[in-house]
């Protein structure tokens, strides 16, 4: 396929996205199959205009004349490549010539906005691209500089791997992968950072020995840096309450150096399903999944025995636009009352099985306040038997580097809040608290 005819494809594509609210990934996959002549570095760049686009859709919008919810998808394509593509108007015009398999060429309209016009008088949420509702929710957070935090969730997301120390250190695994050229984290003494394709593309890490042979993860440093915190103790008891595919699990099995007990559980069946893999080839021997019965306690005997409890929360995952960027279009305000709640229930039930002593680690993707510490407030207020610890405190756990975090991060005091402009991680936020009491 030329590139002009990617184009062609890349409003195609973005047309259905919007008529069917459906999410990019499956859309992209169904053009995929009725397309069979297109090869992958073909569908691999197309996904990269697709996700470009929704990545920047409210700024393409805007340099096109339009407003998110009544754009054109050709409107959003030749915007975004002025806003994302760093293209000018000739370049636009050259993609844009009418001819087979190209898209029209332009109008004077279209000429003129793609020359003329920016972004500089445009409001934040246009600036930071993202909803409009949720304007409010992140000046909460970031007052002025909403918008540019909502711009660095708008860029391309890294391609950060965690070195399972259970394997080999970052010294093996990095001569491994030398022709990756991976680098080091900023912040997590596990991490390696490999960049990305001019086009976006990640190479086929999957494939590489040193992740078939269990010596790396892949895994964002925001992500590591949650469990390091979390500082679970080796030969301790630890429980991950909500562990999904097990990618913290298998951390804190590491972290743990493989001794103790690590209990992985989560209440859906189907995101459980590839820790047992997982698990395997990482050689985390002290790791014991519990899977859902249906009306089973499969948990009771963990009851007030656990010295770390991890809750991953289950959340709107706003920290996390720069891999799923057609979510924060899709998401809807009853969409975070719900998740609130079922965050409050989670650590409810998180409080019962923590030992006197023992901590409650409590995670989010979030950039929410209400997910994040309005709800570390709640529980403690429904639990006066547990206390914050301290992020100074927490972030001892990373040397030397948790000052650096703590100077670059958004410190509450009831938590650290990552975010990709602070930290070039994905958006987490996490909190460490402390049970000194007997009562749950």
């Amino acid at each position: 396929m030329t590139p002009a005819a990617r184009l062609s494809a890349a409003i195609e594509v973005i047309g259905t996205i919007l008529a069917e609210r459906r999410p990019a990934a499956d859309v992209l996959k169904d053009w995929g199959r009725s397309h069979r002549f297109a090869g992958s570095g073909d569908r691999a760049a197309l996904a990269s205009l697709v996700y470009d686009t929704l990545r920047r859709r409210a700024s393409a919008a805007w340099i096109m004349g339009e407003r998110v919810g009544e754009e054109s998808p050709r409107g959003l394509v030749l915007g975004m490549l002025k806003v994302a593509r760093g293209l000018d108007v000739e370049a636009i015009a050259a993609l844009c010539d009418g001819g087979r398999f190209a898209p029209a060429p332009l109008s004077k309209a279209e000429h003129q906005r793609l020359s003329q016009a920016n972004l500089d008088d445009a409001p934040a949420p246009v600036r930071g691209d993202y909803p409009e509702w949720l304007d409010a929710p992140l000046a909460a957070v970031f007052g002025d500089a909403r918008a540019e935090e909502g711009a660095a969730l708008a860029e391309r997301a890294p391609l950060d791997l965690r070195v399972n120390s259970l394997k080999g250190d970052v010294e093996k695994a990095s001569e491994l992968i030398a022709h990756l050229a991976p680098t080091p984290g900023a912040w997590s003494p596990l991490a390696l950072r490999i960049a990305l394709e001019a086009d976006g593309k990640a190479p086929p890490l999957t494939s590489e020995p040193a992740y078939l042979k269990g010596l790396v993860e892949i895994q964002d440093e925001g992500s590591q840096i949650a469990a390091i915190l979390a500082a679970p103790p080796r030969g301790g008891q630890v429980l991950d309450l909500c562990a999904g595919g097990g990618g913290k699990t298998l951390e804190l099995a590491a972290l743990m150096d493989g001794a103790g007990q690590l209990y992985a559980y989560d209440d859906d069946l189907r995101r459980l399903a590839p820790i047992h893999e997982r698990v395997q080839r990482a050689g985390a021997h002290n790791v014991q999944v519990r899977s859902p019965r249906g009306k089973a306690d499969v948990l009771e005997d963990l009851a007030g025995r656990m010295d770390l409890v991890l809750v991953d929360a289950p959340c709107t995952g706003t920290g996390t636009w720069r891999r799923n960027p057609d979510a924060k279009w899709r998401m809807r305000p009853g969409a975070l009352a719900e998740r609130v709640k079922e965050q409050a229930a989670i650590l409810d039930a998180a409080a019962h099985y923590v030992k006197p002593g023992g901590r409650l680690a409590y995670v989010t993707c979030s950039l929410l306040d209400e997910e994040n510490v309005d709800q570390v407030r709640g529980f403690l207020a429904r639990h006066p038997g547990f206390r914050v610890v301290p992020p100074a405190e927490a972030a001892l756990a990373l040397g030397e580097r948790g000052i650096t975090l703590r100077a670059a991060a958004l410190e509450r005091p009831e938590g650290l809040l990552l975010t990709p402009r602070r930290t070039g991680t994905d958006g987490f936020f996490i909190s460490l608290m402390v049970r000194a009491d007997q009562a749950g």
